[in-house]
C-alpha cells in the first residue's frame, strides 16, 4: 500500500510557521525603530533644552515626530522624556 499526499500537510505547516516568524520579526523591527526614534527625539530635546530652555526642547521633540512628555531642570542639567509612536525615552544633558 502506497501513501500519497503526506508532504502537502507538512509543507502547509512549514509555510504557516514561516509566515508567523516573518510577521513577528516585522513587529519586532517596528518596535526597535520606534524606540530609536524616541531616543533620538529625547537626545535632541535634552541638548536643545539645556542651552535654550523648555520651549526649544518641545520644538525639537516635535520636529523629530514626537512630543515632550516631561521636563526637569536642575541647575545646568536638564532631563527630558520624549515619546514617539507610543515608545518613550529619557535623556539628560548639561549646559557648559
Amino acid at each position: 500500500m502506497r501513501q500519497r499526499g503526506q508532504v502537502l500537510p507538512l509543507m502547509a505547516v512549514v509555510v504557516a510557521l514561516a509566515a508567523l516568524v516573518v510577521l513577528g520579526l516585522g513587529r519586532l523591527g517596528e518596535v526597535v525603530v520606534a524606540r530609536a526614534e524616541a531616543q533620538t527625539a529625547a537626545d535632541a530635546a535634552a541638548l536643545s533644552g539645556a542651552v535654550h530652555g523648555r520651549t526649544s526642547a518641545e520644538d525639537l521633540a516635535r520636529a523629530n515626530g514626537g512630543r515632550l512628555v516631561s521636563w526637569a531642570a536642575a541647575g545646568r542639567e536638564v532631563e527630558v522624556v520624549a515619546e514617539v509612536g507610543g515608545e518613550r525615552a529619557r535623556a539628560r544633558a548639561r549646559r557648559r
